[in-house]
């Protein structure tokens, strides 16, 4: 692409340059015959006796093609000759860079995948920046992370680049775009030395590399910073992905197991692959699964009663995204929750926890109100042996290391309350969507007195016109319920029935959901399944002091106790099957697994925009800043050493 520079009167003359050159070239020197005492310069001389006449013929001369070339360069610069080329605008940048799991789809031309590509694009922007320019370097998934706060070194810059990995987390920008703009606010500090820190509000180029699989961006204002959103990846790329995998208990054979899978396409994908199930790495069934134009489909396997083991799902499909086409699932044995039960007699209670259906789920100990106060029930609270004890009209001095259930009574401790005694309170409400209420159904229960409860940050279970009669609230890593009636009450002298609840069907119901929740019963299937990254409470089924956890690959991690039956493991970034073991024993007591299951990750097509709440949305663009890139400077730095050349070669007398 030229730009002409000169008018017409400019051109004319440059072009009888060339001309004039060679004409001087065709011009025979006039001389006058001289004498010198030298014959060397006689012989120098002769060659020009023959000067007799105004033209010769032209002969070749190294200085005439210089020349020559000389103005053709000087032409060709006033030409301007450049290009579309893009260009840093500005002086602080902030760039951010999603490394979450669609990012590692491998649809970009000469790049291993997206992420090494938007990686390459923000090195070229990092040469491109200025003495005094300053930069930061945020990647993003569900967390953000620092990699790099405002610097002007680019070397710190390039490297902390490289050394951003892929992950398998999902994509959410709300907390990058908080940490760029809590960084590019006054009153940061430099990080590093040699970091620029931030002392007043300064305008800045926020540019985001991303395929744009996030939730639309809410309740953040950008300031100071302008926004530039690049689309990477293919906008034609299809793929297949595992959106959910798990295995339940036959509802028509308790002792059987079956696995559920949901295979979900996106964009030019196929529409029919091959769905092999693996138990412990061999090959247990195998389906074909037809898939919609856009959509997804259901499988099912019939596992039989298989032991405890690991399952492996897997699609036969080549497309972009490889990691969402494996899905794990464990399946555990069943684990029985130990329960404690503080009662001076409640025969409902007692019946209730004497049902079958309740000694598969749990193993249960009844003792007076009076055992509270002995060593042994302090020692096995406080060292958390029961997963639920439930305290029937008693209370203990301190709340043990376990989750409770309080029938009439209140823990100790400020948290919670119980109201003034009111008659015939009538149920108005009650959260069906709690696992504890599962299937209970409260309509026209009488109930004679009770007390409301009143605690802060709980959960209202069951609601009456007079308050809350039955309340859940969260305690470290328990929970803890309270319900505010008896089932008899002691009046005048007499013990009488306060509610027909237990009459009902509803209440074995109830009294199953409660071991089942609080108590943590797992039944033996895969139930344990989290996303990359998110932390995962484990429970023994002994009070332990550590647990090892093996993960898929890699060293076995040993996690303490910490006081409490609940052991935290935060390490979850490798998807697969983790195992684990109780103390020191050599056996595996438990596996959970880590899977991606997320169709925005799967659905891995760029968006063209981001989207935002306020309704305007951040177009994406495929290069930072359009500009011209002029080539002028280059040719005249050309021309300049040709005509140093033809310098140097007239005065060393140089013949070719």
């Amino acid at each position: 692409m030229f730009l002409p520079t000169l008018g017409w009167l400019g051109w004319t003359l440059l072009a009888v340059v060339p001309a004039a050159i060679i004409a001087l070239y065709f011009l025979k020197l006039r001389r006058q015959p001289i004498e010198v005492p030298s014959t060397y310069l006689w012989s120098r001389t002769i060659e020009d006796l023959h000067v007799n006449s105004l033209w010769q013929r032209l002969r070749q001369s190294i200085l005439l093609l210089l020349q020559l070339l000389f103005v053709l360069l000087l032409i060709l610069a006033c030409l301007r000759p450049g290009m579309q080329g893009q260009k840093l605008i500005g002086d602080r940048f902030v760039f951010l860079v999603d490394n979450s799991a669609s990012m590692s789809s491998a649809d970009v031309a000469g790049q291993k995948d997206r992420l090494a590509e938007a990686k390459r694009r923000i090195a070229e922007m990092i040469d491109q920046m200025q003495s005094g320019d300053v930069a930061m370097l945020v990647s993003f998934a569900d967390r953000a992370k620092i990699e790099q706060a405002f610097t002007d070194d680019r070397r710190i810059l390039q490297r902390k680049l490289t050394a951003i990995e892929p992950t398998n987390r999902v994509s959410d920008i709300s907390e990058a775009l908080r940490v760029a703009s809590g960084l590019a606010n006054p009153g940061q500090t430099a990080f590093s030395e040699g970091d620029a820190g931030v002392a007043e509000a300064k305008p800045a180029t926020l540019y985001i590399f991303s395929d744009g699989r996030f939730p639309p961006i809410a309740d953040f204002t950008f300031g100071n910073l302008a926004p530039v959103y690049v689309p990477i990846g293919d906008p034609l790329s299809g793929n297949v992905g595992i959106v959910a995998f798990s295995t339940q208990r036959n509802p028509d054979r308790n002792n059987e197991l079956q696995a559920y899978a949901r295979i979900e396409r996106f964009g030019a994908a196929p529409d029919e692959i091959a769905a092999q199930l693996y138990y412990n790495d061999e090959l247990l069934d195998a389906q074909t699964v037809k898939l919609p134009e856009e959509g997804a489909a259901g499988i099912q396997f019939e596992l039989g009663n298989l032991d405890a083991g690991k399952l492996r799902l897997q699609i036969e499909v080549e497309d972009a995204l490889a990691n969402d086409n494996i899905a794990y699932a464990a399946i555990n044995p069943p684990r029985k929750a130990n329960v404690l039960m503080v009662t001076a007699g409640n025969d409902y209670f007692r019946l209730a926890m004497a049902t079958e259906a309740i000694d598969r789920l749990a193993r249960t100990t009844t003792v007076e109100p009076s055992y509270l106060q002995e060593d042994q029930y302090k020692q096995e609270a406080a060292t958390g042996v029961f997963d639920l004890i439930i305290y029937d009209n008693c209370s203990p001095e301190t709340m043990p290391e376990s989750s409770t259930l309080f029938l009439g009574a209140i823990p100790p401790g400020d948290q919670w309350k119980l109201g003034e005694e009111v008659t015939v309170p009538q149920v108005i409400d009650i959260a069906h969507s709690h696992p504890m209420m599962n299937f209970i159904e409260m309509t026209n229960v009488m109930i004679g007195y009770a007390t409301p409860v009143e605690v802060s940050g709980g959960t209202t279970l069951i609601d009456s016109q007079f308050g809350p009669l039955l309340a859940i609230a969260p305690r470290k890593g328990f929970e803890d319920a309270v319900l505010g009636f008896h089932f008899l009450i002691e009046k005048d002298g007499s013990l009488l029935y306060n509610t027909e609840w237990p009459k009902r069907q509803s209440f074995p119901v109830f009294v199953k959901n409660v071991i089942e929740y609080l108590g943590d019963v797992r039944q033996g299937a895969a139930d344990l399944s989290i996303r990359p990254g998110l932390p995962i409470e484990l429970r023994t089924s002994t009070p332990v002091a550590e647990v090892k956890v093996s993960p898929p690959t890699g060293r076995e991690r040993t996690i303490g106790r910490e006081g409490k039956n609940i052991f935290s493991f935060s390490e979850t970034d490798q998807l697969g099957t983790y195992s684990v073991r109780e103390g020191s024993g050599p056996d595996v007591t438990q596996s959970f697994s880590v899977n991606i299951f997320d169709a925005q990750e799967s659905n891995i097509l760029p968006t063209e925009a981001i989207a935002t709440d306020w309704g305007e949305p951040i177009e994406g663009q495929s290069s930072w800043e359009p500009v011209r890139v002029d080539f002028w400077k280059w040719i005249v730095a050309a021309a300049i050493v040709v005509l140093l050349v033809e310098w140097w070669i007239y005065n060393r007398r140089v013949y070719l």
